[in-house]
């Protein structure tokens, strides 16, 4: 099969050709149709400090990705051969504490596919089948390719109850804009979404009803003013890890309010935790999505009418997969959607 690697510990990836992989009693093959492109495949290109610690090699990488189960093992239970469907690109355990009680999302021992585990971007992935999620005729590949990071965004969003609330989002990433839309989806009042990228601001404002801000030269406190906001935002979405947005975030909370924490800070940050007290703000950290309630409820929201399609901004031939990349370390873009039909030579 052709697929993208990490053929050796340095940068870059390389298009190969490798043997189609083999399942076991208990996975399913999936014949794979889009896949996308995520920033912890970015990471793994530039093969920084967190990937040379993570990654083995050599190893198909990528985890978003849509398909269909063309292989099934003896003992998979719940799938068929011809199913549409995603997965859930963590592999757990089933030995912790978190696992035994159902929160798989918890499990220690997680690994990771494209990541620890061969990988999607290739024409066929192994999976076990406990990870593989149907698809419904509403949801095409294309977002089916994309429902890893809309998990995450609704994983986040949903921390917190958002009926009637004004959200604050720092980070207007593929991840931030849909979290945004979802947050106006669950009944937030205003939300308002702050980045230094212009590109991604302006993506933001045409994916979602959402309220953009430049943190380079606009003020937040203005914003809030003209939505008549008085005493400051219900429930804070921190997608970027930028420390700034961070105590940015702290500072225009109401008291009491509640933050949710997706985007990966420095291992060093200060935060002035005497502010945290005071006003007695909740912070929550995030990590993947629920297994398998956020799968549930993201799908749930796409098949009632949520509209994330536009924060596709790039899709490409899986062979054109190095200007995906571009796009992605040039700034502004969104999503990147790679195509594995046709020729791929």
């Amino acid at each position: 099969m052709k697929c993208i690697m990490k053929a050796r510990p340095e940068r870059g990836l390389a298009w190969s050709e490798q043997p189609r992989p083999e399942i076991g009693p208990e996975d399913v093959l999936v014949k794979v149709a889009k896949t996308g492109l995520c920033g912890t495949d970015l990471h793994i290109y530039e093969w920084d400090e967190w990937a040379r610690g993570a990654v083995p090699t050599p190893i198909v990488v990528g985890h978003e990705y849509a398909g269909v189960v063309v292989e099934v093992g003896e003992r998979a239970k719940g799938v068929r051969v011809g199913m549409r469907a995603s997965g859930e690109g963590h592999v757990v355990g089933f030995k912790s504490r978190a696992s035994r009680a159902g929160h798989f999302h918890l499990d220690p021992e997680t690994r990771g596919i494209g990541v620890n585990l061969p990988g999607a971007f290739a024409e066929f992935v192994r999976v076990p089948a406990f990870n593989i999620v149907p698809l419904p005729d509403s949801v095409d590949d294309e977002i089916g390719a994309v429902l890893d990071p809309l998990g995450n965004a609704v994983h986040t969003a949903l921390a917190y109850d958002l009926v009637g609330e004004d959200v604050l989002i720092t980070g207007a990433g593929p991840i931030g804009i849909m979290a945004a839309a979802v947050a106006r989806r669950a009944g937030a009042r205003h939300v308002v979404i702050t980045d230094v990228d212009p590109g991604r601001l302006a993506l933001a404002g045409r994916v979602a009803d959402v309220t953009p801000v430049d943190a380079r030269n606009e003020d937040l406190r203005d914003a809030m003013a003209k939505l008549g906001m008085r005493e400051g935002f219900d429930v804070g979405l921190e997608m970027s890890g930028a420390g700034a947005a961070i105590t940015q975030m702290i500072d225009n909370m109401v008291m009491g309010g509640r933050i949710a924490l997706l985007g990966i800070p420095p291992k060093s940050l200060a935060i002035d935790w005497t502010k945290v007290v005071f006003r007695m703000l909740t912070i929550k950290g995030i990590y993947g999505r629920e297994m398998f309630e956020t799968w549930y409820k993201m799908l749930a929201l796409l098949e009632s009418g949520l509209d994330v399609r536009g924060v596709i901004t790039h899709r490409l031939p899986a062979r054109d997969f190095e200007a995906g990349f571009a796009a992605m370390r040039a700034g502004g873009s969104g999503k990147v959607v790679l195509d594995w039909g046709g020729d791929l030579g």
